[in-house]
């Protein structure tokens, strides 16, 4: 068991932990949450002993072994695999006295103990969590000084899951990671059987692997023990409680002042008053619920010019006189498109928003945009050019040179700047404003098409939500890349696939994307895969591919019923609302055409209907026809 007992650190003079304390049991998976600057990464450290605490303990069994990323990626002249089978000391060690002893008896011994800890499995292994991590057969043996820092992380990362720690620390394990990464850690966490305590942002991470989430605030610590979801209502049930208890220990305290200054000067009640005031005095004071203010985004309305916003016919993109990154691209951006782009690093997914942010110029084909349209493009190198001594308002009138000062602060107001925070030098702010101030700028050009490389890397889960809440309610188009699965499940309506040199529509959904890509990334056996098992897998794969292919045409058709409903309805509404006007029947014209567009728009809305339940029974059917037995 892990305990940290009243935990006590003080940061430039500035209280970081005042009083922390859990109780973590052997096996559990736990995440800590608390917003930016609350002391999330301080805690792991602490733990980790890269920090001394000023005051408490933190005590766990003897001999348990502790795993932490460092900062610091790895670098020189070994390769990912090397660095990953160093992580095992053991392993190392033995390795190097079998190599040295010339003794027969201890070669024998340390041979049995090579084989008890499956020292011959153990490059295998070690390549599996590489391929997992993104890393194919020739980039595991490249130097790790030709990685970028990103990935050199990801190898620091899988050395440390090689080493299987009695108890891993992980902090925001995924902001390095493509969405296909991410899903493949999140099985590997979930499947390991030491303890677990995981720092992320990432709201479907933190749902789906921990049993008990540990949130920091005021420098104090409280366990719950279920995931995130069910720890926000729990959190949410206790504020109305203490609140609730607040406000009558208020009301007891102004009943108790009351009779005591009423009846204080007589005799006759004296005893009375007095008792009222040892009353008033036991009253332990209830704090008022420490509940922050939730972060709210905007995104201006916009009206985007007439489908389609983009198309792509036959186009080719690519770097240099080297060989093109995507070709045969055809494809169609409309108004209210909510796309995500899947599919691994280096398959061209950034290409291809740099593409139609008009960053680079097609080499074949042709992109035809709609007249007028404005496009805002958010890259992660954005948050790193912006100038450390501008402040956001100045940042904002460089890219709005006509705009007015109530202007520029009202579009920083909408991404949670206050008017302090708004005259803050860009070098103090921290990670999470700096990109949100990097989506004001481009909210403040009033796009119509919003292009998202990784917009939620450095924001935090609230800041996160209410980027997927301004996103729903934009009424433009959208194209995100991202590694937060959460946020395309409550955002895109579409998925892409890059892979290949292609881009495609993916029929299915996230789940059935993350089940291919835990199925491309299962290794195989050290012996190698013949034949059987192998084989089945991939035959497996082709029939699920084939599925999809065979079902597509009736999701399409119940996707486009779904939409022909939702215009119906909303087509509906706005008659409905211009019939309820009493003005319009001053125009006996006007309001018999609302009646005729009135009719002719519930029958669409009936065979939209019509159409969607009779693709989805058919879809139901075709989807039991494929399942083993059916």
């Amino acid at each position: 068991m892990l305990t940290l007992h009243d935990l006590h650190f003080r940061a430039g003079g500035r209280p970081v932990l005042q009083g922390a304390g859990a109780q973590i049991a052997r096996g559990w998976k736990v995440g800590l949450v608390g917003r930016n600057g609350a002391g999330k990464t301080t805690l792991l450290k602490l733990i980790a002993g890269e920090l001394e605490a000023d005051a408490g303990s933190i005590d766990f069994p003897r001999g348990w072994r502790l795993g932490h990323v460092n900062q610091e990626a790895p670098g020189g002249d070994v390769t990912p695999l090397q660095h990953v089978l160093a992580a095992d000391r053991e392993r190392e060690r033995l390795l190097a006295e079998r190599d040295a002893t010339p003794h027969p008896e201890r070669q024998l011994e340390v041979a049995e103990r090579l084989a008890a800890i499956g020292a011959e499995a153990a490059p295998a292994r070690a390549a599996a969590l590489l391929a997992g991590l993104g890393f194919d057969q020739a980039a595991q043996t490249r130097p790790l000084g030709r990685f970028s820092g990103g990935w050199r992380m990801r190898v620091a990362l899988a050395a440390m899951l090689f080493a299987e720690p009695d108890l891993l620390l992980l902090d925001e394990p995924t902001n390095y990671l493509d969405l296909e990464a991410a899903m493949w850690l999140e099985a590997r966490l979930k499947a390991t059987r030491g303890s677990l305590l995981l720092v992320s942002h990432d709201r479907g991470l933190l749902n789906r692997v921990p049993d008990a989430i540990l949130h920091l605030e005021a420098g104090r610590t409280e366990l719950y023990r279920d995931n995130y979801d069910s720890f926000v209502r729990a959190r949410v049930e206790r504020l109305a409680q203490q609140d609730k208890l607040r406000q009558r220990q208020e009301a007891e305290r102004q009943r108790l002042t009351a009779f005591i200054e009423r009846f204080r000067a007589k005799a006759s009640k004296a005893a009375q008053a007095q008792s009222r005031v040892k009353a008033l005095a036991r009253l332990q004071p209830v704090a008022a619920a420490a509940s922050e203010p939730p972060i709210v985004f905007r995104l201006p309305p916009t009206r985007p010019p007439a489908p389609p916003l983009l198309r792509l016919e036959g186009v080719a993109i690519g770097y240099g006189e080297g060989e093109p990154v995507l070709r045969r691209l055809d494809l169609r951006i409309d108004p209210d498109d909510r796309i995500a782009l899947l599919g691994r690093n280096g398959n061209g997914k950034s290409t291809l928003l740099r593409l139609l942010a008009g960053r680079m110029a097609a080499r074949q084909g042709t992109l035809n945009s709609a007249p007028g349209l404005r496009i805002g493009y958010f890259a992660q190198h954005q948050i790193e050019d912006l100038d450390p001594a501008d402040t956001p308002v100045r940042h904002l009138a460089r890219l709005l040179p006509r705009a007015s000062d109530l202007r520029l602060r009202t579009a920083l107001g909408g991404f949670a700047f206050s008017a302090e925070k708004a005259d803050t030098e860009i070098a103090s702010l921290s990670g999470g404003e700096r990109a949100r101030l990097v989506l004001a700028g481009l909210a403040a050009g009033d796009p119509h098409l919003l292009l998202l490389d990784e917009p939620s890397n450095h924001l935090d889960i609230e800041s996160r939500e209410a980027l997927a809440d301004a996103l729903n309610d934009y009424g433009g188009a959208v194209v995100m890349v991202t590694h937060d699965r959460h946020l395309i499940e409550l955002v895109a309506d579409r998925l892409w696939l890059a892979e290949g040199g292609g881009v495609r529509p993916f029929e299915g959904d996230l789940d059935a994307y993350e089940a291919d890509v835990l199925a491309a990334a299962r290794p195989p056996t050290v012996a190698g895969e013949r034949g059987g098992a192998g084989e089945k897998r991939r035959q497996q794969r082709r029939d699920a591919a084939e599925q999809r292919q065979r079902l597509a045409p009736l999701r399409r058709q119940l996707r486009e019923a779904e939409a022909m409903a939702q215009t119906s309805h909303a087509a509906l509404a706005a008659i409905d609302k211009a019939l309820a006007e009493p003005g319009t029947y001053a125009e006996p014209h006007r309001a018999r055409r609302l009646r005729e567009d009135r009719a002719q728009r519930q029958r669409a809305l009936a065979d939209a209907e019509a159409t969607w339940l009779a693709a989805a029974e058919a879809l139901e059917a075709a989807e039991a026809e494929s399942e083993p037995g059916g």
